[in-house]
């Protein structure tokens, strides 16, 4: 995502990779105006700023967080933590969660935040959101306000996932006058406004003088767009920004090796870098292909070639901050015997495919990889590359208009995108669905063990191929404190960043 990258992303789909650059499409300021200022690089310029309509991470990694809060958000640890209910009960049975509302939390257009504005945006996503993370609040049943204050939500069926998606998108909490225009003009009670956006260029964040919570030290942010990887680090090294929100290229790293002026920054992400087969059509239909596939991709090679190390192996659509997550790949290890036996077995020798790869850096540079090992199998794979984050959206993610392609999902959690057979991936497989649906509406303590096994159903029958976990990898001003160091939610969180000295 499609941050999800992409934005799901990373879709629920990585579309908050960045990058940066003085004169290459990017903001023309030559560094901060003040001390309190900072400037991050991005690519994938959110097409509109409502993630509502849009899909992609890059509209949630741009305003979650920033411009919107939720009734609760996620820490560093991935735990489930109060932001505008400040406590909240879940009953015995698992169906009724009730929210105790912060007082004196006003939205950026003066309007107070009350149960209403939680009511209207839990109903909001169930009646007026058309996109498909949205379909994760069809467990709620209703939603009622008890007093100014406080939220009853009702579920049908007892969920231990969906106070978790409440962290992300759909968790967003809207104003009931402040959604007239959301596509241009954000309205949230998070620390920051929108001051500015300049299509192509930059967006720009002021700090609200009426945030509720501790106000940020930063009073201005900039998100910088960049058309690719070299401008970035060109603008990195000249001043023209602050921060590398998301490294593209690991073997640039060697450009900030001077600590006086620079630190990189690596952590964990829950960006998978999944390789999509087209589970509903040839030859990907055939489950030995999908098999021949997974055998043919050495992983490892492939991370140091185009990621120069920097990814973590997986082979699962989980991140090691999941509770269910376990190392997958020694189910399928590197056998190009064994890939070349079986798509002879298929009848898919010499077959060519469709590779339509979103035009990311990351993305392009792994597809390279993937395309010379599969031809080494026998399957032939023809690169084509779709502008991100509209064409791929249009061409991949919506109409499924694709054999190969790859991306990497940032939705936090997201086993559940393989149990919609809608789903780009048109995986379907109703004991998959049934492992996930009883995961989720059992007992909490059964949670783990089902999603488990959902992972390694998954996993066997080759849905997709997990080439690796991205890295949160950053490259920042040395005098930069406070980045998050792991990318556990979809919003980039600027709530606690800081100068500790301007160079």
């Amino acid at each position: 995502m499609l941050r999800r990258s992409a934005r799901a992303a990373g879709c629920a789909l990585l579309a908050g990779t960045l990058a940066a650059a003085c004169g290459s499409g990017g903001g023309s300021s030559s560094g901060p105006a003040s001390a309190d200022s900072l400037s991050v690089g991005l690519i994938a310029e959110p097409a509109s700023l409502d993630f509502t309509t849009t899909d992609g991470a890059a509209v949630p990694q741009a305003t979650l967080g920033s411009i919107y809060e939720g009734l609760v958000r996620v820490d560093q640890q991935g735990k489930v933590q109060p932001l505008l209910a400040e406590r909240y009960e879940r009953s015995d049975d698992g169906r009724t969660y009730t929210f105790h509302l912060r007082k004196g939390v006003k939205f950026t257009n003066g309007a107070e935040f009350t149960a209403d504005d939680a009511v209207f945006s839990i109903d909001r996503v169930k009646k007026d959101w058309k996109l498909k993370t949205a379909r994760q609040m069809d467990v709620v049943d209703k939603a009622e306000k008890t007093d100014d204050h406080t939220v009853r939500v009702t579920l049908n069926r007892p969920s231990n996932g969906w106070l978790y998606a409440m962290t992300t998108r759909i968790g967003a909490m809207f104003s009931r006058t402040g959604v007239s225009d959301l596509a241009a003009h954000p309205v949230g009670t998070g620390p920051f406004k929108l001051a500015e956006r300049r299509r192509g260029d930059r967006i720009v964040l002021d700090r609200n003088a009426s945030y509720w919570g501790t106000a940020p030290a930063l009073s201005k942010v900039t998100l910088k767009y960049f058309k690719d990887a070299g401008a970035m680090n060109n603008a990195m090294l000249t001043g023209g920004i602050d921060v590398v929100g998301t490294v593209q290229a690991p073997e640039s790293l060697s450009r900030f090796s001077d600590t006086n002026r620079f630190q990189v920054i690596e952590g964990s992400s829950t960006g998978e870098v999944v390789l999509s087969m087209n589970n509903s059509r040839e030859p990907f239909k055939d489950k030995r292909v999908r098999q021949a596939v997974r055998y043919a991709i050495d992983h490892k090679a492939l991370v140091e070639t185009s990621r120069a190390g920097h990814g973590k192996l997986i082979g699962t659509m989980a991140s090691p901050t999941d509770p269910w997550y376990e190392d997958l790949t020694g189910r399928y290890p590197y056998d190009p015997d064994k890939a070349r036996q079986l798509l002879k077995d298929a009848g898919a020798e010499g077959r060519t495919v469709k590779f339509r790869v979103p035009n990311m850096p990351y993305a392009m540079s792994a597809a390279q990889v993937v395309v010379s090992q599969l031809g080494q199998v026998g399957l032939k794979a023809e690169i084509e590359p779709l502008e991100f984050p509209a064409r791929w959206l249009s061409e991949v993610y919506n109409k499924a208009d694709y054999d190969l392609s790859v991306i990497a999902h940032t939705e936090p959690r997201d086993l559940w995108t393989f149990a919609d057979p809608g789903y780009y991936f048109r995986y379907d497989n109703p004991e998959y669905a049934k492992l996930l649906k009883e995961g989720d509406s059992g007992k909490p303590e059964d949670e783990t063990a089902r999603y488990r096994d959902a992972a390694r159903l998954l996993s066997d029958d080759a849905a997709a191929d997990w080439l690796y976990l991205m890295p949160n990898l950053m490259v920042a001003d040395k005098g930069v404190a406070g980045l998050p160091v792991n990318q556990v939610g979809e919003g980039f969180d600027l709530t606690g960043v800081h100068w500790t000295k301007k160079n």
